[in-house]
C-alpha cells in the first residue's frame, strides 16, 4: 500500500481573469465551468486517486491569511475531512509552500508520496487523469521525481516546456521518460519548432514525489530556502482550523518556484527525474481566451454564462453576473460584466488584462482587490449603495453561523430581516427577529447577528454615521479567532 498526501497550492491572484477574479477572491475560488470552483475540482480529482494499492489522506492546502475562510468553506463543501490548511504569512512562491506541506505530511507519521497540484487548473478527462497520476505515484514510491507533461496541440508562448529523452521505460500502460531539460516560456518561432519536432511537452505544474525526496533535493540545491522554511515550520502555531508557520522565520525565506529551486536542476544530478505524458484535457485557464477554449459553446461558438442574449455574433465569451448583457454583430470578444466593472476585449488580446489590473493598482483603486460582494467566514455582504454618511448592505449569513460580538465607535446600524430567522444580541438582551421585522443598533452598543437555523438568513443593513470604514469594528468575541 502506498500512502499519498494530496498537496494543493492555493495562492495567486489570477489577474488575467479580472474582473471576475480579484485579489480578495481569486480565480481558484470561482465557479467557471459548473457549480464547483476550480479549487473544489482540484480537491475532488485528488480524492479519486484512492485505490486498492493507494491510500489517499485528507488534503494539505497551502494558502494565505486573506483567503483562509474562503478555502475552508469550499473545502468543507467538498470533502468530509477538512485536512490541514497551512497559512503562509507572506507570499514566497511555490517552493517554500511545498516545503511546509512536505513537513506537515511527514508529521502524520510516514513518508508519503506527495501529489502536488495547483488549485486553478481543469481536466476534461478524469479517468485518464486518475490513471496517469496513479502511475506517477508508483514511480515516485520508488524514489523518482515525476513531472506530468501535457502534449502540446498548438504553439503556445505562455507556458513553460519540458523536453523528454528519446528512450521510454514502459510500465503497465503508461510510458515514463527521463527528463532532458526544462525550457522557459519560448517566443513564437521556438514554440512552433517544439510542436513541429515533437519531444516537447507543456509543464503542467503537477509534481509527484516522496516528501523526503523533496526535502533532500531542496537541501541539496537551495539550502537557503530549506533552512528558514524548516525554522518557520518548527515555530508553527495551530488553532481549530489552521496551521501558521513562524512569521519572523518565514520572512527570511527567499521567494522561488518549485521549478527554479529544484526541478530544473535535477536532470543529470543524483536525483532521478522523469516525465509522464498527461493527455487529459488540461488547461490552466490562464487568460480569458483559455476559458473560451475550454468551455462548451453554442452553435455559433459563443460561450454564454448568466443573462445573455446574442444576435449575429460568433466566437465570443460572455459572462453576465448582475444584469442582462446583449451582443449584436460582433466576433471574437470577451465581455465580462460584474456589479462594479465591465471588461470588453478582443479574445486574442486577453493576456493584456493584467495591464488593466496594474493600472488600477497604480491608481490606488479598489476594483482589483474586491468586487461589491465581500466574502466572510460566516457568509457574505454586498454593498448595495453608498452616500454621504450612509451605506446600505445586503448581508447573507450561512446556516448556524454567527458574526462576531462587536461594536462600532462611529456608526449606527439598522437591521431588517428579509429572509429567515435572526438571533440578535444587543447590549444585555438577546431576542429573535423574523421576516419583515427590524431593530436598531446605536453607535458604541455591543451587538451580534446569528443565524440559529439550518436555512439561509438575509438582512438589509443600513449604516449611518460620519465614518463607515470596515476598520471601525471592535471584536469582543469571535468563532473564527478574529478578536481585536
Amino acid at each position: 500500500m502506498v500512502d499519498v498526501s494530496p498537496i494543493v497550492l492555493c495562492g495567486g491572484a489570477g489577474s488575467r481573469l479580472w474582473p471576475l477574479s480579484r485579489a480578495g477572491f481569486p480565480k481558484q475560488f470561482l465557479c467557471l465551468t459548473d457549480d464547483q470552483s476550480l479549487f473544489q475540482h482540484a480537491i475532488q480529482r485528488l480524492t479519486e486517486l484512492d485505490d486498492s494499492y493507494i491510500s489517499v489522506s485528507t488534503p494539505i492546502i497551502v494558502t494565505n491569511e486573506e483567503h483562509r475562510f474562503i478555502a475552508l468553506e469550499q473545502l468543507r463543501e467538498t470533502v468530509s475531512g477538512i485536512g490541514t490548511v497551512i497559512l503562509e504569512p507572506f507570499g514566497r512562491n511555490t517552493a517554500p509552500a511545498l516545503t511546509l506541506a512536505a513537513m506537515a505530511a511527514q508529521e502524520q507519521g510516514s513518508d508519503p508520496v506527495l501529489v502536488v497540484t495547483p488549485a486553478d487548473h481543469i481536466f476534461t478527462d478524469q479517468p485518464t487523469f486518475t490513471a496517469t497520476v496513479r502511475q506517477a505515484i508508483l514511480e515516485a514510491a520508488n524514489g523518482a521525481i515525476v513531472v506530468l507533461g501535457v502534449t502540446p496541440d498548438r504553439p503556445e508562448t505562455g507556458f513553460g516546456y519540458i523536453k523528454k529523452s528519446l528512450e521510454a521505460d514502459t510500465i503497465s500502460q503508461v510510458s515514463s521518460f527521463s527528463l532532458e531539460c526544462f525550457v522557459e516560456k519560448p517566443d513564437l518561432a521556438s514554440a512552433q519548432r517544439y510542436v513541429r519536432e515533437g519531444g516537447y511537452y507543456w509543464n503542467s505544474g503537477i509534481f509527484v514525489l516522496k516528501a523526503s525526496v523533496w526535502i533532500a533535493a531542496l537541501e541539496h540545491f537551495r539550502p537557503d530556502v530549506a533552512l528558514p522554511s524548516k525554522a518557520a515550520w518548527t515555530q508553527n502555531s495551530q488553532d481549530k482550523h489552521f496551521v501558521r508557520p513562524g512569521k519572523v522565520e518565514f520572512s527570511n525565506v527567499p521567494a522561488v518556484s518549485i521549478d527554479y529551486a529544484v526541478m530544473e536542476r535535477c536532470p543529470g544530478s543524483k536525483f532521478e527525474i522523469k516525465m509522464i505524458p498527461l493527455d487529459a484535457g488540461w488547461s490552466d485557464l490562464g487568460a480569458w481566451n483559455a476559458v473560451w477554449q475550454s468551455l462548451t459553446k453554442d452553435a455559433s461558438d459563443n460561450v454564454r454564462r448568466g443573462d445573455v442574449l446574442v444576435q449575429d455574433s460568433r466566437s465570443n465569451l460572455i459572462y453576465a453576473t448582475s444584469r442582462l448583457v446583449s451582443l449584436v454583430g460582433v466576433e471574437n470578444l470577451v465581455v465580462i460584466e460584474t456589479s462594479d466593472a465591465v471588461l470588453v476585449a478582443d479574445l486574442s488580446s486577453s493576456q493584456g488584462v493584467k495591464d488593466i489590473v496594474a493600472k488600477l493598482e497604480a491608481g490606488d483603486r479598489e476594483e482589483h482587490i474586491q468586487n461589491r460582494k465581500t466574502h466572510r467566514p460566516w457568509g457574505w455582504y454586498d454593498t448595495v449603495d453608498v452616500g454621504q454618511n450612509f451605506k446600505v448592505k445586503r448581508i447573507r449569513v450561512n446556516p448556524n453561523a454567527s458574526l462576531s460580538l462587536q461594536k462600532h465607535q462611529h456608526r449606527a446600524e439598522h437591521w431588517i430581516v428579509v429572509r429567515g430567522l435572526a438571533e440578535i444580541t444587543r447590549g444585555n438582551e438577546t431576542f429573535k427577529l423574523s421576516e419583515n421585522q427590524s431593530t436598531y443598533i446605536s453607535a458604541g452598543e455591543t451587538h451580534r447577528l446569528k443565524n440559529p437555523t439550518s436555512a439561509t438568513l438575509e438582512i438589509i443593513e443600513v449604516q449611518s454615521g460620519t465614518y463607515l470604514g470596515e476598520d471601525d469594528i471592535v471584536r469582543l468575541d469571535d468563532s473564527f479567532a478574529r478578536v481585536n
